[in-house]
Formats: structure tokens, C-alpha cells, sequence
């Protein structure tokens, strides 16, 4: 084989609670995961030499050391021995610095197709090692589908299928500091915390009603603090039709799940003639 293309898939988080802090200085998470057909396209072909070429359709983005596709080449090249050099183009979908793990997702990729390239048959196990080295979400981001993440992200549990939804999402053009998000957090008696339990239950019964009732996002009214505009997309969402809605990670992207397909068109239709929305604007299903 001397050339792969695959996919990577966006993910949202149908619930996301921040439990403490870890004595590393890590915040200890406890998220439901779950991956939608947003997706990018990479491409990757062997090379003679032992360079690493990298190519992407958006020119903002760096093709060096300081991309992660790159940073996960390497690393696999450099831990498995490989001197062959690689050609790699990426092309983004999945809006960038969204809270929708697009960069994660292309690591997770880039470690699958260096493993199917170069027939090295990793386990599980091994690419999610190399995968927590680049970043806490591209573990899970290998594994996809539904799935608890615990720890830092990285201890996963994998769900059953959440009940059938279209799910919407809309990118605001504001630009959300992960960091920032984090450093605001107030842990104490008064932080509202979702109940993840609750929606494991509900996605283990099949019951959209009884997920989209206990959606929760603990870094949710932090980023809405910051980016209002964040809480007037999901009041639409829902005055749309939708039956939850909720940012995904720390922002600033809110999806909305959607029982009736004819509301959920209605209200893609709705963002996508919206000028600031009308870009970053997407009808999804659950992978």
C-alpha cells in the first residue's frame, strides 16, 4: 500500500461535567462523547525521502511541527522506526477551534492510515498511547461513536447508540480560549453539575426525551459569560423545534438534536441564511 485516504469525524459532548482538579494540575473530566458525520478528508501517500509534507485547504493553518497532523506522523515515524517520508493534505469541514475535537479527530486519523500504511497492525491500545501523547481527546477520538470519558478524556467506556436525532450545529464567529474557559471555572457548592448518569440511562433506554432533559454543559454558562451569543443560538434552536440543545466542549459550537427531520431542516435552513451563521452551519446525524 502506498496511499490511504480517510475519514475524521467531528465529535460533541452530550454532557460535560468538571468533577476537580487532579493533583498533575489536570482538570478531572467526566463527558459523554459522541461522533457526527461532519467530517474531514486526509489523504496519505509514501515518499521516497524522509520528508513530511503536509498540505491543507486552509491557508491560515500551519503545515509544520505546529499542526497536529504532522505532530502524529512524526511521533508514529519516530516510535516505530519508519524513515520512509510522507505526503498528507487535509481538508477541514469541521470548523476550526469549534469545541468539536477537529484537530484531535485528524491526529486519531492520521495514527490510523500510518498503521494501515505501513502494516504495523497497532493494537487498541497502543495507537490510544500514541494518541494521548498529542492531546487528552485522541483517544477517545480513535474509538469514536458513543462513548464515557473519564479522567482527563482519556479513560473510555464505550455506550450503546444514543436514541435516533438530526442533530444541527452552528458555529458562532467568535473565538473561544479553551484555557481561558477553564482558568473561569468556579468549582464550590453552588456550580451546577449535569447529571451524567441520567444520560447514560437515557441513551441506554432510547429515550431522546429523557437524553435532551438532562443535556449538560458545566463550562456553559462560563463561555456564555463570554460569547452571549452562545445562549441566543440555543433559544432559537429550540424555539425551532429542537427538543435539547447545548454547546459542545468548551465552545463556542451548540448543537441542537432534532426528533422531527422537517424541523431540523427548517432550522438549518433558518441558521444557514444568516449571514455570521451561514458558514459554519451543519446537519448531521450521530455516527
Amino acid at each position: 500500500m502506498n496511499h490511504i485516504s480517510i475519514k475524521s469525524y467531528a465529535k460533541i459532548n452530550l454532557g460535560l461535567d468538571v468533577l476537580g482538579i487532579l493533583p498533575n494540575g489536570y482538570h478531572e473530566l467526566k463527558m459523554i462523547m459522541q461522533t457526527i458525520t461532519l467530517s474531514d478528508n486526509l489523504f496519505f501517500e509514501k515518499r521516497k525521502d524522509n520528508r513530511i509534507i503536509l498540505k491543507t485547504n486552509l491557508p491560515f493553518l500551519p503545515v509544520n511541527e505546529k499542526n497536529i497532523v504532522y505532530q502524529a506522523v512524526k511521533l508514529f515515524m519516530e516510535t516505530l522506526h519508519i524513515s520512509s517520508g510522507i505526503y498528507c493534505t487535509v481538508t477541514k469541514h469541521i470548523p476550526v477551534a469549534a469545541g468539536m475535537a477537529g484537530g484531535s479527530g485528524n491526529a486519531a486519523a492520521a495514527l490510523k492510515a500510518m498503521d494501515a500504511l505501513f502494516g504495523t497492525k497497532l493494537s487498541a491500545d497502543e495507537l490510544a498511547s500514541l494518541g494521548v501523547k498529542l492531546g487528552a481527546d485522541v483517544p477517545y477520538c480513535l474509538m469514536g461513536n458513543t462513548a464515557l470519558a473519564e479522567g482527563i478524556g482519556d479513560v473510555l467506556t464505550p455506550l450503546p447508540a444514543p436514541p435516533k436525532a438530526k442533530v444541527l450545529i452552528v458555529k458562532p464567529m467568535v473565538s473561544v480560549s479553551t484555557k481561558e474557559v477553564y482558568t473561569n471555572l468556579v468549582l464550590d457548592e453552588n456550580t451546577k453539575h449535569p447529571d451524567i448518569d441520567a444520560c447514560i440511562s437515557a441513551i441506554r433506554s432510547g429515550s431522546l426525551k429523557d437524553l435532551c432533559d438532562n443535556l449538560g454543559n458545566v463550562l456553559e454558562d462560563v463561555t456564555v459569560k463570554l460569547h452571549p451569543c452562545i445562549a441566543e443560538i440555543k433559544s432559537k434552536m429550540i424555539e425551532l423545534g429542537a427538543d435539547g440543545s447545548l454547546m459542545s466542549g468548551s465552545g463556542p459550537s451548540v448543537f441542537g438534536l432534532f426528533a422531527d427531520e422537517a424541523k431540523a431542516t427548517t432550522a438549518y435552513n433558518y441558521f444557514k441564511a444568516t449571514s455570521e451563521y451561514h458558514k459554519n452551519t451543519f446537519l448531521c446525524d450521530f455516527t
